[in-house]
């Protein structure tokens, strides 16, 4: 199967995986657990100062109110590896009284898509009661933005860029691929533990390139953009019920990655390249966090929590307060929620193979 049939058949999936029932998950005969008094710690493998960090303190207080018993909702920042360590950390826990939750990301779903050697977790012995959409915007310094004719970057084509990325095979590929597509010249300063720290090196002067996934875009880089000391680039974009890229809801003004590339001599939307980056961009975003539960948890811990996020999403106020904070998309759970997981956790050999040949190519990382 082509990689293009298999994204169009993803986004299909989660079209109408989202409208389902999500009897999956939360099973008739589940009647929930209570957690009145205790604390649930709620694993984030990142730092305090991205994406994921933003996306769970938002959860947090909402998944407390909605939970029986309501309890103290803690987030515990567990960085290191790329996401590894927390993930890894999370793969040796058992289910015990369903107060430990775990956050994945997409920096965390390529390790293991690509067979990085230090992943010791697999997502199939957890248990996903939330998957949230996202997406994801680039920006430039204005010295460099004003070099660009409209939508063409070739006229970026000859300076030099320095971005502070997370490592080579964690979701900061997705942009440093696109980039490399636009024929831009992009050091990557590696080992940063969050996407929060690349902004923080934009801020400083020390990188003229960064992208930020939309939560960490709308509260972090918005008045940047405000102050005019940094300029939106583009989006990675979004997907139609087809499978096509289309421009992001939240962010519909600005240009899509493919209609920058169509606009830059040398940039293709087609071939072994550009399927390679879809196939790992949808793989990265439309499922990119997810909510789980260790391994051994119970049908009555997974309809509880599974219970409580619908009722966060039934909210009145929900679509007004998760826009402002996490932008427009969606937010799965049960049946929904599973097959993001499966999207978000595979792609096809030819992508893979791909991906893990550029690797080894432009930064010296076997995988093989």
């Amino acid at each position: 199967m082509s990689i293009l049939k298999t994204t169009r058949r993803v986004a299909v999936g989660l079209v109408a995986a989202a409208t389902a029932t999500f009897a999956t998950q939360a099973g008739a005969d589940g009647h929930g657990i209570d957690l009145e008094g205790k604390t649930v710690e709620w694993i984030i493998p990142f730092s305090e100062t991205g994406g994921s960090a933003k996306w769970a303190n938002f959860y947090a207080p909402l998944l407390s109110e909605a939970l029986p018993g309501a309890p103290t909702v803690v987030v515990k920042f567990m960085p290191g590896a790329g996401s590894t360590k927390g993930a890894n950390f999370f793969q040796e826990q058992e289910y015990e009284d369903g107060t430990l939750i775990f956050g994945s990301s997409g920096s965390t779903q390529f390790p293991f898509l690509l067979g990085d050697p230090r992943v010791k977790y697999n997502y199939a012995d957890w248990n996903v009661v939330l998957a949230s959409g996202t997406g994801g915007v680039a920006y430039l310094t204005p010295e460099m933005a004003a070099k660009m004719d409209g939508l063409n970057a070739a006229p970026l084509q000859g300076e030099d860029f320095i971005y502070g990325n997370q490592g080579a095979t964690r979701l900061d590929l997705v942009p440093t691929l696109a980039w490399e597509m636009l024929g831009l010249n992009v050091e990557s300063v590696m080992g940063i533990k969050g996407r929060g720290d690349g902004r923080l090196m934009f801020e400083r002067g020390e990188a003229n390139i960064d992208y930020q996934t939309s939560s960490s875009f709308l509260s972090g880089v918005t008045p940047l953009v405000e102050a005019g000391t940094a300029v939106p680039m583009m989006t990675w974009g979004a997907l139609d019920d087809a499978g096509n890229i289309v421009r992001d809801p939240t962010f519909p003004d600005m240009p899509t990655f493919k209609e920058v590339c169509e606009a830059t001599d040398g940039c293709e939307t087609s071939g072994e390249q550009w399927d390679a980056w879809k196939a790992f961009f949808i793989a990265g975003f439309p499922a990119q966090k997810m909510v789980f539960l260790p391994a051994g948890a119970s049908n009555d811990a997974i309809a509880t929590y599974t219970k409580a996020f619908e009722a966060v999403k039934a909210r009145a106020d929900f679509a007004e307060i998760s826009g402002k904070r996490l932008g427009k998309y969606p937010q799965m759970t049960g049946a929904a929620a599973q097959t993001a997981l499966e999207s978000g956790t595979s792609v096809s050999p030819a992508a893979k193979d791909f991906v893990v040949n550029w690797l080894q190519e432009k930064y010296g990382v076997s995988l093989n």
